[in-house]
């Protein structure tokens, strides 16, 4: 009896120490479980923030790039003015020039034309000739034979 109350007694201290080491495995399980879900939601959060950072940067790059491209455009565009004024301005310097010149022939014209109409007039007696008479070139016409 004694012996087999030893064993009963061996049995619930082996029974006790299996429901405590039970216990405390589903103790550890249920702590290894919390930690994991708690390094899984500090990991979606570090990725979230990572993620946030990257969107605000590329939104930052994409904010100075558009202030880039609008500077260039308004410094493209007063370009362009500027080259068109000065063409505006080349073209009526040459309208002037033309009209300048115009205006130049013209008044040689008119001072030629009356010129013109006051130098004398040639002898028109001459038939080809200067002053009526041949200067050198002979032809057999030029001879009257009587």
């Amino acid at each position: 009896m004694n012996n087999q109350l030893e064993k009963m007694k061996q049995k619930q201290e082996c029974e006790r120490r299996k429901r405590i080491a039970e216990e405390k495995h589903k103790e550890w399980v249920q702590k290894k479980r919390e930690e994991e879900r708690r390094e899984r939601e500090r990991k979606l959060s570090k990725e979230m923030a990572e993620k946030a950072t990257r969107e605000l940067e590329k939104m930052q790059l994409q904010e100075k790039a558009e202030v880039k491209y609008k500077e260039w455009l308004k410094k493209k565009r007063a370009e362009e003015a500027e080259k068109k004024k000065k063409e505006k301005e080349k073209e009526k310097e040459r309208e002037a020039e033309l009209q300048e010149k115009k205006a130049r022939a013209e008044k040689i014209f008119k001072e030629w034309l009356h010129n013109a109409r006051n130098k004398p007039r040639p002898v028109l007696n001459g038939y080809g000739f200067p002053r009526g008479k041949s200067a050198g070139l002979y032809f057999y016409y030029t001879y009257v034979v009587t």
